[in-house]
């Protein structure tokens, strides 16, 4: 059943409130500045509620982007495994420039005015527990579609999870066209040099870059290990829920084996992580640590992922085929390691020598 109660404001406009009842529903209510407004709401949600429909409360309220983003960083962002800050501090920017819109006014039209934005802004670098530090230079056409897949993360989550959309209008906006995907990776005396000025900013950033090297995991998998996920009877590294979604296990190599050993002896913090603060309540940051190594070093155009295309690099030149490198780095597919199989040309003619050898030992060719 269906009841209109005829109000009046405090300024004296009239306004109806509208109360829908269906037994095994919960009430829907509205309200409406006309009469010929709530009849027509009532004829479109009391008949599908009897019919057995499912109609969402407060179909009539509107949630702004400011609203979604808040929801989403409170109840969703903890869940993501890596790049929490550099999420948040995208979000902060839609937040900034289109908050204050309702969800049901963003369209592609006004999401490509602020890609172009976008693109003409200085970048900003992620610090944590601080306001993000401003580059000298504008964002690259990659970051750009960075930002613009955050937000789309979100509108997503609006439709499928919280029904304050009724579809995601970013899956319209044209991407911006991206290089080949980036491979920077060091050579040996920029190894030598880079692990030197990483000791000299402290002993938990040389052993953090150490393991990056050696195992080529990633910066939250490493930072995010706890004493308990280390098998140092059988020198296993084991990487919980990493970013694809899998369980990973690395093997712990000598010289790692042997830094570990002493730094636990010289660990004077109470805490289950590996890399913790003082208090042992929270995990470290060492990107700041890392970027005065690399000043230090005299590394340029280089970030903490690469030194995971350093370990492939190696692997690659040591004679790993892809399918071992994607099993260490942990892709599930060979596509990611594709970028490095040049450098396993000369271990490839190898293999084939040796198997021609054996094929063909009971053949005579002239």
């Amino acid at each position: 059943m269906a009841t209109i109660t005829k109000r009046k404001h405090k300024n004296g406009d009239l306004y109806y409130t509208v109360r829908i009842r269906v037994q095994g529903y919960p009430p829907l209510t509205a309200t409406f500045k006309k009469l010929t407004d709530a009849r027509e709401w009532i004829s479109d949600n009391e008949t599908p509620r009897k019919r057995g429909k499912y109609i969402k409360e407060a179909s009539t309220v509107k949630h702004t982007v400011s609203e979604l983003i808040n929801r989403y960083i409170e109840h969703e962002l903890l869940e993501r495994k890596s790049d929490q800050e550099k999420f948040k501090m995208h979000l902060e920017w839609w937040k900034s420039h289109i908050g204050a819109y309702y969800l049901t006014t963003i369209d592609n039209i006004m999401l490509t005015e602020y890609r172009d934005i976008l693109s003409k802004e200085k970048c900003l670098i992620p610090r944590k527990g601080m306001s993000p530090k401003i580059s000298n230079k504008t964002r690259s056409n990659a970051t750009v579609n960075r930002y613009m897949a955050t937000l789309s993360t979100v509108l997503s989550v609006g439709v499928k999870e919280y029904g304050w959309l009724e579809e995601n209008p970013m899956v319209k906006v044209v991407k911006k066209k991206e290089p080949r995907g980036r491979v920077r990776f060091l050579e040996d005396k920029e190894v030598a040099r880079l692990l030197k000025e990483c000791k000299n900013q402290s002993y938990e950033l040389y052993l953090c870059v150490l393991i990056a090297l050696s195992t080529g995991a990633r910066y939250s998998e490493i930072t995010g290990l706890k004493w308990k996920n280390i098998d140092m009877q059988h020198k296993q590294f084991h990487f919980l829920n990493t970013k694809n979604g899998e369980d990973r296990g690395v093997a712990i190599t000598s010289n790692v084996y042997n830094e570990l050993k002493q730094f636990r002896k010289v660990q004077n913090i109470k805490s289950e992580y590996i890399f913790a603060t003082k208090d042992g309540k929270t995990i470290l940051y060492l990107r700041g640590q890392f970027e005065k190594a690399l000043k230090a070093a005299k590394i340029r155009d280089f970030h903490f992922h690469d030194l995971r295309h350093t370990a492939a690099s190696f692997l690659a030149k040591g004679g790993a085929s892809l399918l071992e490198i994607a099993t260490i780095l942990g892709h599930k597919t060979l596509a990611m390691v594709q970028r490095y199989s040049h450098l396993t040309k000369g271990h490839t003619a190898e293999v084939l020598e040796a198997m021609n050898e054996e094929m063909f030992k009971e053949v005579s060719i002239n």
